[in-house]
């Protein structure tokens, strides 16, 4: 492989004095401008690793490290070399409409087989994006909450089917009882975002200060009578996952959840602190031009919105809930089983997962993510045992299930 095509392909590594820009058209362009000196410096890592791998008996691949620098690893099996290379022509169609920066990964049996970054972290300061990039996962973090949920029930810290009120006294009664399976299944009848909220930049100290922005508001319907999609219901979760553990809501997050599935990548976006290898946040303007996301405090929706990660950790994650290990066999059947409304209809939804069938009939649970800046989707196929991640670093990127059933479906072959 030529130095020129494997910089254009290897983890989005573009050399910085690339030119982008969409055309006419809204298509993403870019312009190669080959930098003699970044150039040099891939060339010697390659051949520093290609030795390295002669010496191991194996050809490794560069990949990014935690401090950016590039490190060699072990190829993907053989197997999925053919995937992979249809995947990455996948992935080029949907950077051509206009995507800043994306990163993909699979694993196939609890095995990443496949990790990328494509585009920019930074497209100012022309900053690749790396496996390890951190986006905003958005809702992504409520099927991460729902471990925690699921955690606190197998050891008996947590009933389900018990009034909120046992663990958060503060909230106010609303006439009807409001169950945390109710909470994470969205049908509380508590409400969604409303006006600017979504955009919020006022900082919150605490998981039940959050509270205030909608504790005093009715409820929409009686519990369990409807299916309504609620970030803010998962907010009163968090507050239930802290008085149950008797931890803070974060705390609690990354020491049962994180560091016991080796996410050290996942992490809250908190906007004031420095957290290495955060992308920069896009969105499209009226003119289909590049603009920066708008400023934005997520303090006040941890559970429901507010995590940062990467497409590894979230594959790990994915795959955690292949088999019993991290939770138990009746614990991910209750994850992945739809709950139903009060008159006994599924919802298509289970505790923090979607739950169904993609187009060919074959058993999907999900979760997308949208915030600003950001958009992703974690995709599990239990039978097939694939999980896939895609993360990018744009407001309500352009692409459907279908594009990622298309990735899936090469490495179930």
């Amino acid at each position: 492989m030529s130095a020129k095509r494997w910089i254009a392909r290897s983890s989005g590594m573009i050399a910085p004095g690339n030119e982008c820009r969409w055309d006419s058209n809204g298509r993403w362009q870019v312009k190669r401008r080959w930098n003699v000196l970044a150039l040099s410096s891939v060339l010697v890592v390659g051949l520093v690793a290609g030795w390295m791998g002669h010496q191991l008996g194996n050809s490794p691949r560069v990949v990014a490290a935690q401090n950016g620098a590039p490190y060699a690893v072990a190829p993907a099996p053989a197997r999925h070399a053919e995937a992979i290379e249809h995947a990455r022509g996948i992935v080029a169609e949907i950077m051509a409409r206009g995507i800043p920066g994306l990163a993909a990964a699979v694993a196939v049996d609890g095995e990443i087989v496949w990790s990328e970054g494509f585009g920019y972290a930074d497209v100012e300061n022309r900053v690749p994006v790396w496996p390890s990039t951190k986006f905003r996962i958005g809702s992504i973090s409520k099927p991460l909450t729902a471990a925690a949920l699921a955690r606190l029930c197998e050891q008996g810290q947590l009933e389900l089917d018990a009034p909120i009120q046992r663990y958060v006294p503060s909230f106010p009664d609303k006439g009807h009882v409001i169950t945390t399976r109710q909470l994470s299944g969205h049908l509380a009848g508590i409400r969604h975002y409303r006006g600017d909220e979504f955009l919020s930049q006022k900082s919150y100290r605490t998981v039940l200060e959050g509270l205030a922005i909608f504790k005093d508001d009715p409820l929409l319907h009686p519990p369990g009578t409807k299916f309504f999609y609620s970030s803010y219901g998962w907010n009163l979760a968090s507050a239930v996952v802290e008085a149950a553990s008797g931890e803070n809501f974060l705390d609690y997050m990354a020491e049962n959840v994180f560091q016991p599935l080796g996410m050290r990548n996942t992490v809250a976006d908190h906007p004031e602190k420095i957290i290495y290898h955060r992308t920069r946040f896009y969105q499209r303007g009226s003119d289909h031009g590049l603009l920066n996301a708008p400023y934005v405090d997520n303090s006040y929706k941890w559970a429901g919105g507010g995590f940062l990660s990467t497409v590894e950790d979230l594959v790990r994650f994915g795959s955690a809930h292949l088999r019993p290990g991290f939770l138990k066999q009746e614990t991910l059947e209750l994850l992945f089983t739809s709950q139903r409304t009060a008159s006994g209809e599924e919802t298509g939804y289970g505790i923090g997962w979607s739950v169904g069938k993609d187009d060919k009939g074959r058993r999907m649970l999900r979760h997308g993510g949208g915030s600003a800046g950001g958009t992703s989707m974690l995709i599990v196929y239990p039978e097939t045992k694939i999980v896939l991640a895609v993360v990018v670093n744009m407001s309500a990127a352009p692409f459907q299930q279908k594009d990622f059933q298309k990735l899936a479906e090469l490495f179930m072959k």
